[in-house]
C-alpha cells in the first residue's frame, strides 16, 4: 500500500521548511499569507491530514478504532458496539463511539477527528450509502468495515443481516394467521435494511397473491416520530389494515404509543409484528411478536473483519456476511376468522 502523505511532503511541495508547516497546521501565526496559501494548497493536492499518533511520536498503531452510527437513540447500536468492545478487548484495542444523526456533513467531520486521532481502522453504518463523503479513509489508506447499511462505491467488508427474509417471515406470519390487508411502515428507501425489508414485505405478497394495496404503505424515517405519524395516518382510512408490520424497533415504539393513543386495540382490531426486539416487547400486553437480530454478533463480527483488514490489509478479498434473523412468535398476531 501507499504511504500516506506527511508533513515532509507538504513541506516538500510547498518550497518551505518542516516548522513553517507546523506553524500553519498548529495555528501558530508568524507565517507570511502567501506563504500560508501556498502550504495550505499544497496540504489540498496532497490530501494531507495531521495525525495525532504522529504528533506523539510513540507508535505506528494506536490500538485505537473508531465506531460511526447514525442514531444512538436506537437500541440496536449499542448492543452491537457491545459485541465491538467485547472483541476489541480480547485483542487490546481502544474504541471511540460518534453518532451522526443521519447526516453525511456531521459524519465527514467524525471521520476527520478520527484520522487526526490516528485509528487504525473505523466500523460505521454510514449516512449515506453512496459513501463519497467517505473519501478522506481511503485517501489514508485506513481500513473499513460496514454495518447494517452497504457502500456502493467503495469495496469494504460488510457484516448485514438478512432483511429480506426477516420482513418475508414477518409477512407470511400475518397472512398465515388470515391477514390479507397488511400495512407496513417503511424505512428510508435510500438505505439498505430500508430498501431490503419492503422489498420482502412485497415479495410475500406476491408469493401469496395478496394485490400491494399502496394506502398501506406509509413512509417512515427509522425515527420513533415517523413510527406514530405513520400509524395515525393509516387509523385514518376508510378501510383499517387488520395488521401492521412495522421496519424497524424506534418506529415500533412510535407505533404501540400511538395505537394506546387511538384505542386502537393491539392484538385483537389490529395485529402487529415488529422488526427488531425492544425492550417493551415482553412488558406490552400482548407481548409482541418480532423479527430478532444478533445484534452481539454482528458486532462481534465487525470487528474480527476489521482486526483481519488492519492486520492483513490487502491479502483478504473484499467479504460481505448476512445473518439469518430469527421470527420470535408471542400474542400480538390474531387468527382471522375465514
Amino acid at each position: 500500500m501507499e504511504s500516506k502523505p506527511n508533513i515532509q511532503d507538504v513541506a516538500r511541495l510547498a518550497d518551505v521548511s518542516i516548522a513553517t508547516v507546523s506553524r500553519v497546521i498548529n495555528n501558530q501565526g508568524g507565517v507570511r499569507k502567501v506563504t500560508e496559501e501556498r502550504i495550505l494548497k499544497a496540504i489540498k493536492e496532497l490530501g494531507y491530514i495531521r495525525s495525532a499518533a504522529a504528533r506523539t511520536m510513540k507508535r505506528k498503531d494506536t490500538k485505537t478504532i473508531g465506531v460511526i452510527v447514525p442514531d444512538i437513540k436506537n437500541p440496536f447500536f449499542p448492543l452491537v458496539m457491545a459485541g465491538i468492545e467485547q472483541k476489541a478487548r480480547e485483542k487490546d484495542y481502544f474504541t471511540i463511539l460518534s453518532s451522526t444523526n443521519e447526516s453525511p456533513i456531521i459524519e465527514e467531520k467524525i471521520v476527520r477527528n478520527f484520522i487526526e486521532r490516528g485509528v487504525d481502522g473505523v466500523i460505521i453504518t454510514t449516512a449515506n450509502e453512496d459513501g463519497d463523503h467517505l473519501n478522506l479513509l481511503w485517501e489514508q489508506k485506513i481500513p473499513v468495515v460496514a454495518v447494517d447499511r452497504s457502500i456502493r462505491n467503495f469495496e469494504v467488508d460488510t457484516v448485514l443481516v438478512d432483511n429480506i427474509q426477516g420482513s418475508y417471515q414477518a409477512v407470511q406470519h400475518l397472512i398465515l394467521q388470515g391477514h390479507r390487508k397488511i400495512a407496513i411502515i417503511c424505512g428510508p428507501q435510500n438505505t439498505t435494511p430500508g430498501l431490503e425489508r419492503f422489498l420482502g414485505y412485497k415479495k410475500a405478497l406476491e408469493d401469496y397473491t395478496i394485490p400491494l394495496d399502496d394506502r398501506f404503505v406509509v413512509q417512515g424515517d427509522f425515527g420513533e416520530y415517523s413510527g406514530h405519524a405513520a400509524t395515525k395516518q393509516l387509523s385514518k382510512l376508510e378501510e383499517r389494515p387488520t395488521a401492521i408490520f412495522s421496519s424497524n424497533n424506534l418506529m415500533t415504539i412510535g407505533c404501540m404509543k400511538a395505537l394506546n393513543e387511538l384505542n386502537w386495540v393491539l392484538g385483537d382490531e389490529v395485529s402487529f409484528v415488529g422488526f427488531d426486539d425492544v425492550d417493551i416487547a415482553t412488558f406490552l400486553k400482548p407481548k409482541l411478536t418480532v423479527v430478532a437480530r444478533p445484534m452481539n454478533t454482528v458486532g462481534e463480527i465487525a470487528f474480527m473483519f476489521l482486526h483481519d483488514r488492519i492486520n492483513f490489509k490487502d491479502d483478504i478479498p473484499k467479504r460481505t456476511y448476512s445473518i439469518p434473523p430469527e421470527l420470535i412468535i408471542r400474542h400480538s398476531c390474531r387468527l382471522m376468522k375465514r
